[in-house]
């Protein structure tokens, strides 16, 4: 399992921090994400940047196999 954290815009979206899913890549796990505004939802992921585990990523395609954490990042004013 792995537990998915939502920042700022994300987590908007979302309605929620953080789930907790079961899925073999990032992009099957954020599509899955039962988001309270699912077009805003959608096309924030474009611009997000993803730590998986601390390492970041745009791939979606990235496994989860092991993966306890991924926080979904999406853009920040200032930098």
């Amino acid at each position: 399992m792995t537990t998915i954290r939502f920042f700022a815009a994300a987590r908007a979206a979302v309605g929620v921090d953080e789930v907790t899913v079961t899925a073999p890549d990032l992009g099957t796990a954020l599509g899955g994400v039962d988001a309270t505004d699912p077009s805003r939802w959608l096309a924030l992921q474009e611009r997000c940047s993803y730590l998986v585990d601390g390492v970041t990523t745009r791939d979606r395609s990235t496994s989860l196999e092991g993966v306890a954490v991924v926080d979904v990042m999406p853009p920040f004013a200032g930098g």
